[in-house]
């Protein structure tokens, strides 16, 4: 019956915070253990009761004040120095300014929204078609969930109760092929129709491109350096990073707004609060699958199916593929890890890192496919292309993803060769 409920409030579109908070409910009604019913409160609130979720509005605010300080464009300015002269070269600018931001923002919506007001009008304007410059774009945006910070990353570390920064380093690698595999495909296309190269910069302007980069970059540098060091968890590293962003904003660019403070902090506490409540119901629904022991009985089916690590794995992808088309990718990790990673540690003996990088780049192409696919419809709304112009450009980019998704799953040392 809690099933039949849980389906039914999923299609009619209710808020899956409340799909799982109502479905727990349900459950416990249904089942008359008091016990259960009393507990409720205790497992709702206990779901929130984890540090390392404060980084969730930090790295929220930060992606806020680098918009607002002008800290973007400068990242653009500063690859446009090595990558503009080449054919191509905006597109390739496109890719490494959009790991730079990754490394900032962490959410692959607000960076499409980012990087379609600033790069899409840019390359249209130098001959790019305005699909394959949109397309670029939204292919980025699909390294913010895999290079630190990454909100999917802080969930499943949260869920999976491991390292989230070990989980950043997790990341990096799988990370880099992704972005070299995007590269690749712009060489190819920009040889194929011809793109343009832009001009080239002279000594002074790419000197003085740099120079003026260097507090925007001084942000990335010292989030991500501070983590991977070892000298602050993620959470430090956020705050110290917003703390940076505004120095940065205010004193070295003049940009930064004090007036405007409000409304970053509104947006950011509205973004967080849907974030945290899906969290907090989604740890009374984990307690209601333990309970029923579904983790169990996934188990036992799927070892009567195959013994083979890798195998599992590629159905967890196959699954996921067609999750992440109608759920959004935290809802998605909320609902499914408490189910998986038993399942994956207690009978398949997978490294937990290894499923949470291969979990959270298997919901990335659901942020670029329909009819969910939160981050195509931004790129769509922000650029005037249609979805579907912007579909046959970006394939490319979604395969290339989807490659390097099977090979980390088949080559778990790609994601664990550098954590502890």
């Amino acid at each position: 019956m809690a099933a039949t409920i849980f389906i039914v409030l999923l299609f009619i579109g209710l808020p899956i915070a409340l799909v799982l908070a109502v479905t727990a409910m349900s459950y416990i009604q249904l089942s008359g253990n008091s016990v259960l019913f009393l507990s409720y409160p205790q497992q709702f609130f206990g779901g929130l009761d984890n540090y390392g979720l404060l980084a969730i509005p930090l790295f929220m605010l930060v992606g806020e004040l680098m918009n607002e300080g002008g800290i973007t464009k400068r990242l653009v300015a500063f690859a446009s120095v090595f990558l503009g002269a080449v054919r191509g070269g905006l597109a390739y600018i496109n890719i490494i300014a959009n790991m730079m931001l990754a490394s900032i923002v962490g959410s692959a919506t607000a960076q499409v929204a980012v990087m379609a007001q600033v790069m899409v009008p840019e390359m249209h304007s130098k001959g790019y078609d305005r699909n394959f410059a949109t397309a670029t774009t939204a292919a980025g945006a699909l390294l913010a969930p895999v290079i630190p910070p990454s909100m999917l990353f802080v969930i499943f570390g949260v869920l999976a109760q491991i390292s989230i920064g070990d989980l950043f380093i997790a990341g990096i690698v799988p990370g880099v092929l992704m972005a070299g595999g995007f590269v690749a495909i712009i060489a190819l296309l920009g040889f194929y129709y011809q793109y343009p190269a832009s001009e080239r910069l002279s000594r002074a302007e790419k000197l003085n491109n740099i120079l003026r980069s260097l507090p925007s970059l001084s942000v990335p540098v010292v989030m991500i350096g501070s983590i991977l060091g070892g000298v602050a968890t993620p959470t430090e590293a956020a705050a110290v990073g917003a703390a940076m962003a505004v120095l940065v904003g205010r004193f070295a660019h003049g940009e930064m707004k004090f007036e405007r403070m409000g409304g970053m902090l509104l947006r950011v506490g509205i973004n967080s609060g849907v974030v945290l409540a899906l969290v907090a119901a989604a740890a009374v629904f984990g307690w209601v699958i333990v309970y029923e022991r579904i983790p169990q009985q996934l188990g036992e089916v799927m070892q009567s199916m195959t013994s083979d690590p890798f195998i599992y794995m590629l159905l967890v992808i196959a699954l996921l593929l067609v999750v992440g088309m109608v759920i959004d990718g935290i809802a998605a990790l909320i609902l499914l890890v408490p189910i998986l990673l038993p399942v994956a540690q207690g009978v398949y003996g997978i490294n937990p890192y290894h499923l949470g990088v291969v979990m959270c780049i298997n919901l990335t192409l659901g942020l670029l496919t329909p009819p969910v696919g939160a981050a195509l419809y931004v790129a769509s709304r922000v650029t005037g292309c249609r979805p579907s112009e912007i579909m046959r450009p970006l394939l490319p980019f979604l395969l290339v993803t989807l490659l390097t998704m099977v090979l980390i799953a088949w080559q778990p040392g790609l994601v664990t060769a550098f954590i502890s």
